[in-house]
């Protein structure tokens, strides 16, 4: 019912770029070349570069440096690379002219967060079963649905205090001033997107972990809660939700709380070896 009412009253959601529909395409085909899909990839520009840096992660160290997409699509897989690809198509979608700080101050953290999630799904991986390029994804996807807000409500920057050092949303404020909530927005997305149904679920729910059973889902929304803090860490700066999914978040990813500073030096670590 809420996304029903959401998309009534001009919540706007953005289509899939070229690059991903043909490239989705040929991989619904099972067509694997990689030099055919390196030309589609190699398409736009501002894709392809968001790409070379991500893949410039410790996650991928062993394969670096990487000369061109091809080689990419060699040593990440195809598959990974294009939910590589899908993450970073996102961040170019619809245009922000009336706030363009809070619009870049908003990616870079999310990118960030996307980058924290991929360390520590590559870090927990034997005991997850998630994927680097999954969290990644996950990370970028998860907070999509502000800037939608952003777009169809004037006042939600100011009311929603973005633009304050450390200000964040405060979902239940959110839903009583514009009767919406970011993380169904981009649920919407996700859908839309044809994201992977388990990621669609880590979205919706990403600020409700004890909604979610034992599955992938959850999983998720646990690398993505600990990659929320450590980014809230790093910046110097209190995580007000820490405190009420902490104990979820580290029975979910196998971490006990007297070793949890220790994995988060090794997570700062390698996050700013980049």
């Amino acid at each position: 019912m809420k996304i029903k009412l959401l998309l009534e009253r001009g919540v706007k959601i953005p289509p899939q770029p070229r690059v991903l529909q043909e490239l989705f395409r040929l991989l619904q085909q099972k067509q694997f070349d990689v030099r055919v899909l390196s030309r589609v990839i190699n398409q736009d520009p501002g894709v392809t570069a968001m790409l070379f840096k991500v893949v410039s992660s410790p996650v991928y160290k062993q394969h670096q440096p990487f000369e061109n997409v091809g080689e990419i699509l060699h040593a990440v897989g195809v598959r990974q690379t294009a939910n590589l690809v899908q993450a970073v198509a996102l961040a170019g979608m619809g245009d922000f002219k009336k706030h363009p700080q809070v619009y870049e101050a908003f990616w870079a953290r999310s990118h960030a967060i996307a980058q924290l999630a991929m360390l520590i799904a590559d870090e927990r991986i034997a005991v997850c079963n998630i994927f680097p390029d999954q969290a990644y994804l996950a990370g970028v996807f998860h907070d999509c649905g502000v800037p939608l807000l952003m777009q169809r409500f004037s006042s939600y920057c100011a009311e929603m205090r973005l633009g304050a050092a450390g200000g964040w949303l405060d979902l239940l404020e959110e839903d009583r001033k514009f009767n919406a909530d970011h993380c169904v927005v981009g649920y919407i997305v996700a859908r839309h997107w044809h994201l992977p149904d388990f990621i669609c679920d880590a979205i919706r729910y990403h600020h409700a972990i004890g909604e979610l059973g034992m599955h992938a889902a959850r999983t998720m929304v646990a690398i993505i809660e600990l990659a929320s803090e450590i980014y809230f860490r790093d910046q110097r700066l209190l995580n007000p939700a820490w405190e009420r999914v902490k104990d979820e978040v580290l029975s979910e990813l196998g971490l006990a709380d007297d070793s949890l500073p220790e994995f988060v030096d090794v997570i700062m670590e390698r996050f700013h070896m980049v």
